[in-house]
């Protein structure tokens, strides 16, 4: 360096750009922070979700599969369940074995998967290996448009009844654990402090403990005649002025929606007429699409067609009625024979179709 090199001035460095809040950083921040708050959310851990998730996984384990040598009825209930709490579910195709991860990463381009990493269970810690797209299936549901790859559970689409599900549970929960319930005042005459201490220790009540006894002095400083109004106060909260229960109801009736499932099927009331409609609709509107979408997959995945049903394993369908229209349309069949009617162009007319 020479000495001139001592009195130049130091040119300041160009600026830094960055993205801005909306930019695909943020996007992908806001993705990852979804996906880890998503799989890890309190509410799982209730019973309405718990029931929720144990017929999604029922259901896809009962489905019709052509696919079975590969996706067989362990990996169905698998995928089913991992739809229900983390809204994906991914497999690496190893040869003639589909593997589930329980961790991955991916790499997009245009929006589409290119590569994995995935995390393999296995017992003392499971290895991770790099695969390209084709060689995993992928089935995931509630996409966001910020990201396409990535699913959404139907906890993480409605948190707040989840939050409030939760809640409410751990209220109750607390309620029963610490409020004395069950305990009471019991106004009684004054006496000794070693027969009123005898006294309190006869009486079990207070969660099993003992009776809270109010003698006449502390009656009579509270500013109450002694004399007057001798009866006992309960010290049980009062839960229904507080409408808990139907908080709580509400809240269990939403999260029940989220998942496909009508909340007539947890009346105590509900007949069968109620449990087949709301069975046929869990079936028809909420699994099947997710089976086609699992199809789709395997179908892409996989090199052959693959059709995944869950209807008819799951009787989702009213028997009665499908034996009627079937009468009815041979009938229709054979009255267009009759009369030189093309039955193809008859059920053309009536938007039939043969799968």
């Amino acid at each position: 360096m020479g000495i001139l090199d001592l009195f130049r001035r130091a040119k300041p460095d160009p600026p830094e750009t960055r993205s801005s809040g909306a930019g695909y950083t943020a996007q992908l921040i806001q993705a990852r922070n979804a996906w880890i708050t998503g799989a890890s959310g309190a509410a799982e851990l209730t019973a309405t979700v718990q029931s929720c998730v144990s017929l999604w996984e029922g259901a896809f384990a009962m489905a019709d599969c052509s696919a079975r040598d590969l996706l067989t009825r362990r990996h169905m209930a698998l995928i089913g369940r991992a739809l229900a709490l983390r809204g994906e579910a991914v497999l690496w195709i190893d040869g003639s074995t589909l593997r589930p991860a329980f961790d991955w990463e991916v790499t997009t381009r245009g929006g589409e998967p290119r590569a994995y990493r995935l995390g393999i269970a296995d017992t003392g810690g499971g290895p991770s290996v790099t695969v390209l797209a084709a060689e995993v299936v992928h089935v995931r549901t509630g996409g966001d448009m910020a990201a396409p790859w990535a699913g959404t559970s139907p906890l993480r689409r409605a948190n707040l009844t989840a939050d409030l599900l939760h809640t409410v549970e751990s209220a109750l929960r607390d309620v029963y654990r610490e409020a004395p319930l069950g305990s009471q005042t019991v106004p009684i005459p004054e006496g000794s402090a070693d027969d009123m201490a005898a006294l309190r220790e006869s009486f079990r009540g207070r969660r099993g403990a003992s009776l809270i006894v109010e003698g006449a002095a502390q009656a009579t400083a509270a500013g109450m005649n002694p004399q007057l109004g001798q009866r006992r106060e309960d010290l049980t909260p009062d839960m229904a002025r507080s409408m808990a229960r139907e908080t709580l109801a509400e809240a269990r009736a939403a999260i029940l929606l989220a998942y496909g499932v009508l909340p007539a099927m947890s009346n105590p009331s509900a007949t069968g007429p109620v449990i087949r409609e709301g069975q046929r609709h869990l079936a028809q509107w909420t699994l099947q699409p997710l089976a086609e979408l699992l199809a789709e997959e395997c179908s892409a995945k996989l090199g052959s067609p693959v059709q995944i049903d869950v209807m008819r394993p799951l009787q989702a369908f009213d028997v009665g009625g499908k034996s009627r229209a079937l009468s009815a349309i041979i009938k229709a069949l054979a009255e267009a024979k009759a009369e030189g009617i093309d039955p193809a162009a008859a059920l053309a007319l009536v938007d039939w179709k043969s799968e």
